[in-house]
């Protein structure tokens, strides 16, 4: 059986939910963020060095990065659901999909985190931090504006991983939410195995 290690409103969210929507069976293993720092655990380097998760052992095959795992576990464990054929272009949109999440959408959500919360903003550096996160979430949003899902008419394992990024750019970006990346969140909220993962990991917003 598939082991999950699951911070709690965390990335890792991520791999419960495509667990979920595989239908695959996994043990949770479970950790809480310090409730003053709100970090990691550090029984957490027990199983990644970094001190960071998701992280996933099957077998004698132990992963960390979500892409990563997202893609795994759809390749050897997804029978053909949750991504578009190889064959076909929609197949290299789903993968530049994939990568984007963490590559390049993350970052200005993650510098947007640290300077309130640890410090050291500057004008100039909030006006390139501003100026990133609407430039990303305006780039998905062009997309979502004319797909339901990054790549067509279903979801894949890209939209898994957009999702939490998605929503934290949303949120961060100066102006309005944008109605098209709202109205993606609430179809992928809706489904099922996006419930199902919140009963077995909990409600995955983070909170600072």
């Amino acid at each position: 059986m598939i082991r999950v290690h699951h911070l709690e409103q965390s990335r890792s969210f991520r791999v419960l939910w495509l667990l979920e929507e595989l239908g695959l069976p996994y043990e949770l293993v479970e950790y809480s963020r310090d409730p003053r720092t709100r970090l990691a655990p550090p029984e957490l380097e027990r199983v990644n060095a970094l001190g960071k998760s998701p992280v996933i052992e099957d077998g004698d095959v132990t992963l960390i990065e979500s892409g990563a795992i997202i893609d795994y576990l759809i390749r050897r464990h997804g029978h053909g659901r949750f991504a578009p054929d190889p064959a076909t272009a929609d197949y290299d949109r789903y993968q530049m999909w994939l990568h984007y999440a963490e590559g390049s959408a993350m970052l200005p959500v993650m510098l947007n985190l640290y300077v309130t919360t640890r410090g050291g903003e500057t004008p100039p550096l909030r006006a390139r931090i501003d100026d990133e996160l609407v430039r990303h979430r305006d780039y998905i949003a062009a997309t979502l504006a004319t797909s339901p899902y990054v790549v067509g008419a279903e979801p894949t394992g890209a939209d898994v991983n957009l999702a939490f990024v998605a929503e934290l750019l949303d949120a961060a970006a100066p102006g309005d939410a944008t109605p098209a990346i709202q109205d993606w969140l609430a179809r992928l909220k809706a489904r099922p195995a996006y419930r199902a993962a919140i009963a077995r990991g909990g409600d995955p917003a983070f909170r600072r």
